[in-house]
This record gives C-alpha cells, structure tokens and sequence, in this order.
C-alpha cells in the first residue's frame, strides 16, 4: 500500500504526525505499506510558489491512497486566487477525479454531553453525507466579474452538472444505502434551481435499479432545519458539491465536534484522498491542542474504503473509542470530570490502545 502524506499547513502537521505513529503502529504489527511526505497547500506554495506543486502531484497520482492535513492560513489571504491554499485541495480533487466525497457524522456514546443539542436528539446518531465533489459552482464555467451598461461590476459563477456526474455520485449513494439502513435523501433546490430539477430526474432514474433502497427528496433549506431538529431521521444523505459542503459542517456539529470527523474523497476505483473535515486552525497551531482523531479515524476510512481491510479499520476505530471511554479529551470535546490530553498525548493514548 503506497500512501502520500500531505500534512499542509497550520495544525494540519500536528494532527497529521499523530495519524502518521498510528500507521507505524500498523506497519510494526505487520500492515504492509509504505509512505512518502511532500508539500502542499500554503506550505506547497512557500516552498515552490504553488499551492500543488508538480512533485506533490506526481506522488498522489502514483500513490494508492492521499492522507491529506488542512491547509491555509492569514498569511496566504492577500495572494492570488490561483496561488492560494484551498486552490491547492481544488485542483488535486479534480486531477485525480476524486468525485465523491464521504463524511460520516457518529454520534459517540461518550461524547453525547458534548453536543450542543440534548442527548434524546443524537444519542445514536449514525449518518452519511455523500457530496459531489468535482461539479457545481465550484467548477463551473463561465465565472469571473464583469461591468454592465450601466457601470456597475458584478460577479458570478456558474451551477452546472452533466447527466454523468449526477449518475455517478447517484450510484454511490444507493451503494451506500445498501450496506446500511437502505435509506437514501436526495439534497436538492428543484423548486428553485435548473440545475436541481435536473440532478432530482436524474436521481430518480437511477433509483430504478435499486428497488430495495427508499428514495426521499428533501429542499436544502428544509434539510438544514430537519439536521438540527430531528438528525435522526437521515441514513444516507446524496447531494451537491456546495449543498454537501454546507450541510456536512452542520452535521459535524451535532457531534459534540467538528475535530471529530472524518472524510474520504474517492473516484470511480476507490482511490481516495484521507482528511479530516475541520480547517487548518491557525489560531491553536503549535499549541498542541487540536484534537488529532478525525485525522486518525481518516486513516481507518482509508483502510476500510481504498484497501478494503476492514480489520484494521476496526482496530483504530475501537482504540479511538476506547480512548474516549476512559475520559481522555482535547479541549474541544472536554468536560468536567475528564482528562484534558494535548494532541501529542491523544495521539499517544490512542497509540496504546492500539
């Protein structure tokens, strides 16, 4: 298993070396794989002027697998919108084809006091969120600024999906639905949107070849309030690149925290790029406060979902929770009467559970 190593900038190095003890905890245990680090986002840019440096390129295409930190920071603001960090995480999603993105939102047991909605609302909680990555305004053309006749600029993007890319993240979310509660809600704005009217028809033709799987639809607007009023109606949840970006933040929430949860970015042969769903953090970086077990839950996905080892996955999965079932808490899931651990230390615990 070759894996690329992206660690990125702000906290993203912190939480990455954590991830990267528990990938040598594997290898020692007789996990075969190999890893190579290279720059990328701000620290691609410092280091070669470009946010995806060719190098940095050329290692995650010819990797298996992406485990990716965050990237960005202040010092990057004033740059040019091609030069700058998040354009680094755009283009490498779009290079390797990495269309659907996973972002599971469990609520763990040990940690329902730490949401802020009451424990009958999300004890159990267990969703899916599937966005497409690679489409929508993020990506469509034309966009730019413009003077009209009467002198004033304006600026626009462009909302745009072919049929193919609403089929295949389509697929993805009944295959999904299939291994779990065989549920599946389409995200959409038919009401509003060209676009979604399309995405909704398409959606509900391919629904057609998986008869066993509910299909509901459900407005985006109404989907933000129904996560936060009742998150447990949802199993699978398959929707757009900027309705999934919004909704899977929100959805993190009801978690107690977003450094809790992971994400996998996979293309059409299950390769993936691995990364927690929180920012780079520049505000707590070098601190050794971030909580490192969305990135280390990251590498379990990347086991479960790239390498199908399944085993493995579990074991970090139950080492995480293990961790947590002793009281063991970063400051952003920290409650009285628990342990309050540094990153370092997290990662460590988790390390010894293993």
């Amino acid at each position: 298993m070759k894996i690329a190593v992206l660690a990125g900038d702000g906290i993203g190095p912190e939480i990455v070396a954590q991830a990267t003890k528990v990938l040598d905890t594997l290898r020692r245990d007789g996990l075969k794989m190999e890893t190579e680090v290279a720059a990328f986002g701000g620290a691609g840019f410092d280091a070669f002027g470009d946010p995806l440096p060719e190098s940095t390129l050329q290692l995650a295409q010819a990797a298996d697998a992406v485990l990716c930190g965050a990237v960005g920071g202040p010092k990057y603001d004033a740059l040019p919108r091609a030069q700058r960090p998040e354009q680094g995480i755009l283009r490498i999603r779009k290079a390797l084809n990495l269309f659907a993105n996973l972002r599971p939102a469990i609520m763990y047991p040990e940690l329902v006091g730490a949401s802020s909605l009451k424990p009958e609302v999300v004890s159990g909680l267990d969703v899916m969120i599937i966005r497409e990555l690679t489409g929508d305004i993020y990506f469509g053309e034309p966009r730019g600024r413009t003077t009209n006749a009467q002198g004033d600029t304006e600026g626009f993007d462009t909302m745009r999906y072919s049929q193919t890319e609403i089929r295949r993240i389509a697929e993805i979310g009944f295959q999904t639905a299939m291994k779990r509660a065989k549920r599946l809600c389409s995200v959409d704005k038919e009401n509003v949107l060209e676009t979604s009217r399309f995405w909704r028809e398409i959606v509900i033709d391919v629904a057609k070849q998986y008869p066993e799987v509910e299909l509901s639809h459900m407005y985006v607007d109404n989907a933000a309030m129904q996560l936060v009023r009742r998150p447990k109606q949802f199993d699978v949840i398959v929707t757009g690149n900027i309705f999934g970006d919004i909704l899977s933040d929100e959805a993190s929430m009801l978690t107690g925290s977003i450094g809790m949860l992971p994400s996998a970015s996979l293309d059409a042969k299950r390769k993936g790029l691995y990364e927690p769903i929180h920012g780079s953090a520049p505000d707590i970086a070098g601190k050794d406060v971030a909580n490192p077990l969305a990135t280390i839950l990251s590498v379990a996905m990347m086991l479960r979902y790239t390498f199908n080892q399944d085993e493995w996955a579990q074991r970090i999965e139950k080492a995480v929770k293990a961790v947590l079932g002793r009281g063991l808490r970063t400051a952003d899931i920290f409650e009285p009467g628990m342990t309050k651990l540094g990153t370092q230390a997290m990662g460590d615990a988790v390390v010894a559970a293993l």
